[in-house]
Order: structure tokens, then C-alpha cells, then sequence
């Protein structure tokens, strides 16, 4: 994926290092401060972001690789706000609206509840970012052989998919379903939800290609390999557990693949619709 000296999105919140004058507040302080706001009726969401409270639980040392990673998914977040600023005229009618991406290391707080290493990259509809640990990357590529930088930029593409799942009413919807759904009802919704993000990924890949010309060869390669690797079967069985798709969250390695690939191949979000598909 050629990144480099190329333009980064203004769209990131760096909490990576510590201090810059903000009073640190841990987790339990941080709900301490939301329920004084519930109780006077005070919206405390501009304190937490102005940097006068600082959220960002464990930080530490910015290496090298660090700023050039946190470089790295700049510059992805900024195609993606390209692309999905040009596929909501054509396709939807209407202008798209950029994520936010937080980047941190080892935890920090959401409005969805506390982010780490350990939860991987995500989305938070509450507060509308994307929480990544670029550290994941390295856990991508060295524990689930999934290297390359745009495998790395498939993660980043599927979590801002979710935004646009936001953006368009979708996620509200399904998520509400599954709140009343059975246990077993409620993953199979979520599979959904996870493989049109795949699916959405694919597109956002086809319209680099086709508008930035930022691919290379081997990068369509590398995204596939990771979807692979991230499949839920394909995790339980490297965790020696045998794959339970009652369990399944986010689909299968080939679901995950094929689905991915159907956005790539298209670049039409028609073809994306995993809530009225009979096969997965």
C-alpha cells in the first residue's frame, strides 16, 4: 500500500503519551464524574474531551515504531474519509460524516466502557470513535500471521465501517434487535453486522484502487489472508477449542473472505445487505 509522504487525517486522538497538563482520572473516577453530571443534569462529555480530564488510563514511551504506525493509520483514515465522502454522494444521496479514531496504548476509557490491548480494536456508537492500539498490528501479524500493511489498513477499513453502519441507521437498528434477542439469536445478528463491515471494507478497498491508486500487488492478498486468520472458527481451533457456531460472532474464515471480496469486487453497497441474505 504505498502511505508514505502521503496526507494524514486530522480526524485522530493521540492519547499514546501521558500528562500534557490533564488531570488523570481512572476508571472509577471517570464514572464518579459521569454520575455527578447525570445528577445535575449536566452533559460532561465536553470536559472529558477537552483534555482537562485525561482519560487515557495507561500510556507510556512513543518509539519510533509507534509514530510511524500512528503515521501509518492517519493516512489510512484519511482514504477512508475520501472514499466514503465520495460512495455517500453517489450511492446514498447525502454527505458522510468522518469517524474519529483514538489511538492509545495499553487502555483508555469510551463511552462504551474501558478499551485495551486485550479488546483489540473497535467501535463505540456511544461516542462515535474508533479505539485502536496500534500494538494490535503487532499481535496481528507475530501471533496470527496476518502481516503487511494492508491487512493492518483492513482493520482500521472495517472499524470505520461500522461508523458508516452508524452513519446510515443500521447498527442502531441491529443492535436493538439483539437486545432483545436470545443469546444465540443476538451472535447470529452480529455476524451479520461484523460481515457487512467486511463487505464494506472490500468496497472502500475498490474505490482506493480505483480513485487513490494506492494499492499494490499482494495487498487484496494480505486483507484476505487476515480475514482468515480472524475468522471465529479459525480462532477457536488455534486456541485448541473445537469452533462452536452458536459462539460465532463475527463469521466464519470463508464468510469473512467472501464477503470481503464481494465488496472489493463490486464497490457497490447494494451488494453488502448480509441482513437479507439466505447464505452467509
Amino acid at each position: 500500500m504505498r502511505w508514505q509522504g502521503r496526507r494524514g487525517s486530522r480526524n485522530i486522538e493521540d492519547r499514546r503519551r501521558m500528562g500534557g497538563g490533564g488531570i488523570k482520572i481512572g476508571g472509577l473516577g471517570l464514572v464518579i464524574i459521569l454520575i455527578v453530571g447525570a445528577v445535575l443534569g449536566i452533559d460532561v462529555r465536553p470536559l472529558l474531551n477537552s483534555g482537562i480530564v485525561n482519560t487515557s488510563g495507561t500510556g507510556g514511551e512513543v518509539t519510533a515504531a509507534d509514530q510511524r504506525a500512528g503515521e501509518f493509520v492517519s493516512v489510512t483514515l484519511a482514504d477512508t474519509e475520501e472514499v466514503w465522502a465520495d460512495i455517500f454522494q453517489s450511492q446514498v444521496g447525502r454527505a458522510y460524516d468522518p469517524v474519529t479514531l483514538v489511538l492509545f496504548k495499553g487502555a483508555t476509557q469510551s463511552q462504551c466502557g474501558g478499551a485495551s490491548a486485550q479488546t483489540g480494536p473497535f467501535y463505540c456508537p456511544l461516542d462515535e470513535k474508533v479505539y485502536l492500539d496500534t500494538d494490535f498490528f503487532t499481535t496481528l501479524e507475530q501471533r496470527m500471521g496476518a502481516g503487511g500493511d494492508f491487512a493492518a489498513a483492513y482493520v482500521v477499513a472495517h472499524e470505520v465501517a461500522h461508523h458508516v453502519q452508524d452513519e446510515l441507521g443500521i447498527l442502531s437498528e441491529a443492535n436493538a434487535i439483539r437486545q432483545r434477542a436470545s443469546q444465540e439469536q443476538s451472535n447470529q445478528i452480529s455476524v451479520r453486522i461484523e460481515l457487512q463491515a467486511d463487505c464494506y471494507s472490500g468496497i472502500w478497498a475498490h474505490h482506493a484502487q480505483e480513485n487513490l491508486g494506492t494499492l499494490e500487488r499482494g495487498d487484496i492478498a494480505e486483507a484476505m489472508n487476515a480475514a482468515e486468520q480472524i475468522g471465529d472458527d479459525t480462532l477457536q481451533r488455534n486456541a485448541g477449542q473445537r469452533p462452536m457456531p452458536d459462539s460465532f460472532t463475527h463469521g466464519t474464515s470463508d464468510q469473512r473472505q467472501r464477503w470481503f471480496a464481494k465488496g472489493y469486487e463490486t464497490g457497490e453497497m447494494r451488494a453488502c445487505d448480509t441482513f437479507s441474505a439466505n447464505r452467509l
